[in-house]
């Protein structure tokens, strides 16, 4: 700031002749702004919502615009009379004191018509500076080679920082005013008004389970549990498609795209490859058994439904990531990544207890859970995303007379409960009743089995355990066991709730 400091540093060489470049900045921009906003408060409100001090290169430019932005938010004037008390009068700014700068600054502003372009112009500054800042920590800790940071981690801690810096409104942290809530709130309200089923979150595609959750919210924790055979992973791939085939973009004024009905979503698939995955969502597309595709039992119109449903899959933004045992630092970066790069909407996760910690605490399984499931929470907020993650439950189910799951069923942490915004469970009673049969059809008891198993044949039971939003439980669903594929029942009897 200092002029003699500037002349000084002119020539821009050293003894060495080592030519040194300066941080990208606009003292002048800077100058133009301050002088703006003193001179016409109004010009704080062309760029408060997006400049904010740290933006500022020169300290005491951010404590100018501050105790402006400080005073005018409390109903005041800013003026360099009612700034100059708050700053050292004995300060200086080469031969002027700073009270002599406040007037300088507001004598040689000419108008506010250009303060938007002033702000732009130091808040991409400010973000060039930060670049350099993340892209020389990148070259100094790749020299120095730390041994609790390794390579991967590396390439991850700059990911995050990148994508930080990438999302508008988020670059500087620290608290949103309830001003902001608000306005967000009512936002939500009218793009639910006006989205497809007048939800507030993203359709599942199963009406019954929407008209219960009002869809899946974003940033929300949504934990999908159930024993073995129960078919979480066919539910998660149904909503995933669902939520994939919907997909309607909208333009933004900014020239980006946003979802208006349906979403981009990814699908961490650690249990099955992205060939299963995709063979689940073709024989659910087709109501082709996935066991006939498997072996080649097709015919010739079954095979030509299968051409034509792949054609269309093509274009459904579905991307499937089939890394076995990825970490949660892993499965952070490559969501930041898929988002910067194509956009991301919702996000799956089968399943969380075949993902691993940091290492650190991999000794103690319940610990690595609860950094996962943490670590998953955390994601949603940053991503803004819904993120459905499935679980094991534990075999305690199996030995009780009454198979439906509880809340304490979930395996191997208390954490997965806790930092779970949604909670649900996936139960088919036709599972366990078919396990029953009597080997003698002539068994007193086989007509009671067999009434029993036409009641829940083709049936489910998705149980909202808990839900932060919303009253928990019960939807009943219709499950196509030959196709993987859930639905709601079409007798509307079936589609009403059951509360517990």
């Amino acid at each position: 700031m200092n002029d003699a400091v500037r002349k000084l540093a002119s020539p821009g060489r050293d003894d060495l002749g080592v030519h040194h470049r300066e941080a990208p900045n606009n003292v002048e921009a800077e100058q133009a702004l301050l002088g703006a906003i003193l001179v016409n408060n109004d010009a704080y409100y062309r760029v408060s919502d997006f400049l904010k001090p740290i933006h500022f290169n020169e300290p005491l430019h951010r404590k100018i615009f501050e105790l402006a932005g400080d005073t005018i938010r409390m109903g005041k004037i800013a003026t360099t009379i009612t700034l100059k008390t708050h700053l050292p009068a004995d300060g200086r700014v080469g031969d002027l004191t700073i009270p002599q700068y406040l007037a300088r600054l507001a004598a040689e502003a000419v108008t506010i018509i250009n303060a938007e372009d002033y702000g732009r112009a130091i808040y991409d500054l400010a973000l060039r500076r930060s670049l350099i800042t993340i892209g020389e920590d990148m070259v100094n800790i790749a020299y120095d080679a730390p041994l609790d940071m390794p390579p991967q981690n590396q390439i991850e801690d700059a990911e995050r920082r990148l994508f930080e810096l990438a999302e508008t409104g988020r670059y500087d942290g620290g608290f949103q005013s309830f001003n902001d809530a608000v306005a967000l709130a009512i936002d939500m309200a009218g793009q639910a008004f006006e989205r497809d089923g007048s939800l507030s979150g993203i359709s599942t595609g199963i009406h019954s389970l929407d008209a219960r959750m009002g869809g899946l919210q974003r940033s929300d924790l949504i934990v999908l549990a159930g024993r073995p055979g129960m078919g979480k992973t066919s539910l998660a791939t149904n909503i995933a498609y669902n939520i994939a085939a919907a997909y309607e973009p909208e333009v933004q004024a900014d020239g980006s795209f946003k979802a208006k009905n349906g979403g981009v979503v990814g699908f961490y698939s650690l249990e099955m490859s992205s060939e299963q995955l995709a063979t689940r969502i073709i024989s659910e597309q087709t109501e082709v058994s996935s066991s006939k595709i498997r072996r080649g039992d097709i015919s010739e119109a079954d095979f030509e439904k299968l051409v034509a449903c792949s054609q269309m899959m093509q274009k459904v933004p579905l991307y499937i990531d089939q890394t076995g045992g990825i970490s949660i630092a892993q499965l952070s970066a490559r969501a930041r990544r898929l988002k910067r790069q194509r956009g991301l909407d919702c996000l799956v996760v089968d399943y969380i207890q075949l993902m691993t910690g940091s290492g650190k605490s991999s000794d103690n399984r319940v610990q690595e859970i609860t950094q996962i499931t943490t670590g998953l929470k955390a994601l949603g907020k940053e991503l803004n995303v819904p993120i459905i993650a499935l679980s094991q439950l534990s075999r305690g189910v199996e030995s009780r007379e009454d198979k439906r799951p509880q809340l304490s069923d979930l395996r191997e942490s208390g954490s997965i409960e806790q930092d779970a915004d949604v909670v649900l469970f996936v139960f088919r009673e036709e599972y366990y009743v078919k396990n029953l049969e009597p080997r003698d059809e002539f068994d007193p008891k086989y007509e009671e089995w067999k009434m029993k198993m036409e009641q829940v044949k083709g049936t489910a039971d998705v149980i909202i355990a808990k839900q932060r939003h919303g009253p928990t439980g019960t939807v009943k669903l219709a499950f196509q066991s030959e196709f993987t594929r859930f639905a709601d029942l079409a007798d509307p009897s079936f589609s009403q709730y059951e509360e517990h």
